[in-house]
């Protein structure tokens, strides 16, 4: 066991594998992003609910149960969205590691913060599968089920994703959802279909 400048030592447990051959399912992460009002958080759900019904370990992360928890003490500057989707992709890793999946709806417009949720599963030998929920920022205004399009084009949020702050665009994305094209079903058609293409989990069931 090494000990770093910390003192932290790292005890080891059971492996990856191990955990995967006991619970009879792999881990991974499906990291869903896009603007806000892009429909990733109502795909996501609708995923969560399928693949709880194979049945398979899975789980949603989002802003309601990491904005108000574990990630209530950061803003929305691009420091704070960085330190942010950082926590994510590493809380995202640990459920995957222990085999179960992981899915993950947030904006995370920045491509290197993406990268680096990537990089971290990748070096624990994990998948990760990126899925850019796309829509266009006129139809996602249209859309505008909070109004917070509306409250900052008025200025009164700040640094808002689309408006006053950049969202950079997927360039190599596993799954591109096309969500003024595709219903919710096809979402998760497609992207259970990418899934089970690849070999990383047998779903099977209807979607409904």
């Amino acid at each position: 066991m090494e000990t770093n400048p910390r003192n932290i030592t790292w005890h080891p447990s059971l492996s990856h594998h191990e955990r995967s051959l006991l619970r009879h399912q792999p881990g991974l992460t499906i990291w869903l992003t896009g603007l806000s009002a892009s429909g990733k958080s109502t795909i996501a759900t609708a995923l969560e609910q399928h693949l709880l019904a194979a049945p398979l370990a899975a789980y949603r992360l989002d802003g309601d149960n990491i904005r108000f928890g574990l990630n209530a003490d950061l803003g929305f500057s691009p420091a704070d969205r960085t330190e942010n989707i950082r926590r994510i992709a590493e809380v995202a890793k640990l459920f995957a590691d222990s085999c179960a999946v992981a899915i993950t709806s947030f904006i995370s417009p920045y491509r290197a913060d993406r990268a680096l949720a990537r990089k971290l599963h990748e070096q624990a030998g994990l998948p990760f599968v990126e899925v850019w929920v796309d829509v266009s920022v006129e139809e996602a205004e249209r859309r505008d089920p909070k109004g917070l399009y509306k409250k900052a084009r008025e200025g009164v949020i700040k640094e808002f994703t689309g408006v006053s702050a950049p969202y950079e665009e997927p360039e190599a994305a596993e799954v591109v959802v096309r969500s003024g094209e595709t219903s919710v079903e096809e979402a998760v058609v497609q992207i259970v279909g990418y899934l089970e293409g690849k070999g990383l989990l047998k779903v099977g069931g209807e979607v409904r």
